[in-house]
């Protein structure tokens, strides 16, 4: 949904599952650090809010959101996870790079989802702006990190609630 028709911190807490025995990998695009710094604040601030302990948070830093598909396998990998919640921006400049490397960053994540069988959230800013992206880093439009955060609570415990049998 387009930030511009909906703040990106807003939510309901009362829909959010308890995240207590969860854990998450959170990897963080070191590009744009005054950005996605913001994201990751806001993200880990929104797990812990919600029940998730500081020791089931676990952090990979990588250069840039093209490395962010990768850093989120090797944190899968490495640590026994509910989710993992990517933060990254890309700007969009003078050339068509941005296309290139979000679609790349979407379809590696996507392709994880299946093959790892857990969420990982697609927490990239795609701002056409620096200004843009601000608004978006806890700026009037929110955060993107919280709603990241919350994305990965919710689709962490449809994983892991026990399913329910058809009543016929």
């Amino acid at each position: 949904m387009a930030s511009a028709l909906k703040n990106l911190s807003d939510y309901d807490p009362n829909n959010i599952p308890n995240a207590e025995a969860m854990s998450f990998g959170i990897v963080v695009s070191e590009y744009h650090q005054h950005i996605t710094f913001a994201l990751k604040d806001g993200c880990i601030e929104t797990l812990l809010k919600h029940g998730a302990k500081e020791e089931n948070i676990y952090i990979e830093y990588v250069p840039g959101a093209y490395e962010m598909p990768i850093g989120a396998k090797i944190i899968a990998d490495q640590q026994k996870l509910d989710a993992v919640i990517t933060l990254g921006c890309v700007i969009k400049g003078e050339t068509d790079h941005d296309k290139y490397i979000n679609q790349s960053v979407a379809s590696a994540l996507m392709n994880l989802n299946l093959v790892k069988g857990i969420p990982f959230v697609f927490g990239l800013l795609t701002p056409n702006t620096e200004e843009q992206a601000k608004e978006r880093a806890g700026g009037k439009h929110g955060n993107k990190g919280v709603e990241a955060a919350i994305t990965a609570i919710k689709m962490a415990a449809k994983l892991i609630k026990p399913k329910k049998k058809l009543g016929f």
